[in-house]
């Protein structure tokens, strides 16, 4: 007697499978591009406040979105991708600092171009208060940055950072410090060679 035809068992790899995947991956790239169009300028101006050089500033910005995208399934909470992203920035832009490469490199004369989205400031105060914030150690400049430039609280940005929030504040209050003795020296400069 001959045996039936049996129809071979369905595998997870078939064509439905294959579709459903494919469907969950537009539509992820469907969320993702979504939201890049959305934050990017905004991003883009955090990237630069912690980078101080706009090619940098998309290089981190585009590595934390790389990062992003990447984890974007693990990601539940879709409110909190800004904050996502600003701890991939910084944890990025402080890794970059301690690379070796990177303290081979030395600043100019001439400052980077300025993203659109920058307050409209008197220029001289504007570049001054730049080359300060650019001075300081990279936590310091994230703490600096995602204060007072994003206006987080000490609680958002000690996520952001990986830190404490008692971290955030001895940070920033070092960071303060320094950026007021600067000021102060650079005011004094200033008037030294007026009178000379």
């Amino acid at each position: 007697m001959a045996e039936p035809h049996r129809q071979a068992p369905e595998r997870p790899d078939d064509a439905t499978s294959g579709s459903q995947t494919m469907s969950r991956r537009e539509r992820i790239d469907a969320e993702f591009s979504e939201y890049v169009a959305a934050r990017h300028t905004a991003l883009l101006r955090t990237a630069y406040l912690l980078t101080g050089d706009h090619h940098a500033a998309e290089d981190l910005l585009q590595s934390a979105l790389a990062r992003t995208y990447l984890a974007w399934d693990r990601i539940r909470d879709k409110q909190a991708l800004d904050s996502y992203v600003r701890r991939a920035m910084v944890n990025e832009h402080t890794s970059w600092w301690r690379r070796a490469w990177r303290r081979l490199e030395s600043s100019t004369d001439t400052l980077p171009n300025r993203p659109a989205a920058e307050p409209a400031l008197d220029a001289t105060e504007r570049d001054e208060l730049r080359e300060l914030v650019y001075s300081l150690p990279p936590r310091q400049r994230a703490a600096i940055v995602l204060r007072y430039f994003e206006d987080l609280t000490e609680a958002e940005t000690a996520k952001v950072m990986e830190c404490s929030v008692g971290t955030v504040k001895s940070q920033t209050s070092r960071a303060l410090s320094t950026l007021r003795a600067r000021y102060a020296a650079s005011l004094s400069a200033a008037a030294w060679e007026g009178t000379s």
